[in-house]
């Protein structure tokens, strides 16, 4: 497929700036690929689509707050520094994302808060992209505790608004557990303990995996021929005790929902000869887009997403693209909410 065909104009007054005062009272699409129906839900009435022994696979992938404002030695210029990776925990070497780029060089210290850390620039990676040492000399439980005071959380930069103290619990899942990641599974999001609790009643079980989000999953797609596009990768952990609950919903002919496309980008990395979810730790730079034969999840939540990414690629490629384009135009007349705060949508 070509990138164009993704295309779609996105007013910027469908964007979520905050979320739903209730996480689990955002809108829902219902979008029915066998008949096409589209329905018009709250996101808590999902209970009513699942039963005994069906199972939603959720990613317990923690944010942590990646952002860091400082200012470079001797002229003082404020720079913003996002922590994208930790290379390695005992030197505290990162790679970053620098702005403003032109003005950081190998060799230069950068400073944050009162000077309660410091880092040096070791290399240049991209053109924003940067290799920094933290000189710090405590552990590793000790360098997260200054980078919890000293970060701010990663709000996506098209939330035009400053971070508000909410946004700390907000942009972050209940199941949150492990961290590692630079953006929130925004899927995960809607749910709330009350919810799940209410879907376990009904015999609906929950499993886990973990994808640490990186900024690549939000590059643009610079290429019209989707073959030629590169993902990039992220690390990612497919367990035993998830494998054992999705693979026996499969035998049964149960439902197994991928609680976004995070979840499901960690499900299809991790597919044995048979066609069965396997135990699997590494990195995927899987790319998902129409045509492509889900060999796992059966059931999708989502959000909407923006124009030509490679997450509406994936929504499309799960759920037929004529069917998903269509979708879309319909969010957009309903005035549905697009984005990391936006409303959901449900693919069965």
């Amino acid at each position: 497929m070509k990138l164009s065909e993704f295309k779609f104009d996105l007013p910027n007054n469908l964007i979520a700036l905050r979320p739903a005062e209730n996480r689990d009272e955002s809108r829902m699409m219902v979008v029915h690929r066998d008949t096409g129906k589209i329905e018009h839900k709250i996101f808590k009435d999902i209970v009513n689509y699942f039963g005994n022994g069906d199972i939603m696979v959720a990613n317990d992938t923690m944010v942590f707050p990646a952002r860091l404002y400082g200012r470079k030695e001797k002229t003082g210029a404020k720079i913003e520094v996002f922590l994208l990776r930790e290379l390695n925990a005992e030197m505290h070497l990162w790679d970053v994302l620098v702005d403003p780029a032109r003005k950081i060089r190998v060799g230069n210290k950068l400073y944050f808060g009162n000077g309660d850390l410091v880092a040096e620039v070791i290399d240049n990676t991209t053109s924003r992209g940067r290799t920094i040492r933290f000189l710090f000399d405590g552990d590793a439980a000790a360098f997260d505790k200054v980078i919890e005071t000293l970060g701010e959380t990663p709000l996506p930069k098209y939330i035009k608004r400053k971070v508000e103290p909410e946004d700390k619990e907000r942009f972050q899942t209940i199941f949150a557990k492990h961290k590692g990641a630079v953006s929130a599974p925004t899927a995960g999001m809607h749910f709330t303990r009350q919810l799940v609790k209410r879907l376990q009643i009904k015999g609906v079980d929950m499993a886990y995996i973990t994808l640490h989000i990186g900024l690549g999953t939000f590059r643009n797609v610079d290429v019209e021929d989707l073959t030629k596009h590169k993902m990039d990768s992220e690390n990612f952990i497919v367990g035993a005790d998830c494998v054992a609950k999705v693979n026996k919903a499969l035998e049964n002919k149960n439902r197994v929902v991928a609680i976004g496309t995070t979840v499901a980008r960690a499900l299809e990395s991790s597919v044995s000869a048979t066609n069965r979810l396997k135990v699997k730790e590494g990195w995927t730079d899987k790319f998902i887009f129409p045509p492509y034969d889900f060999k796992i999840c059966n059931a999708m939540i989502t959000n909407f997403h923006m124009p030509e990414s490679t997450l509406l690629m994936m929504a499309a490629a799960f759920g037929g693209y004529d069917l998903i384009m269509e979708a879309y135009k319909i969010a957009k007349k309903e005035k549905y909410k697009f984005l990391t705060y936006g409303d959901a949508m449900l693919i069965l």
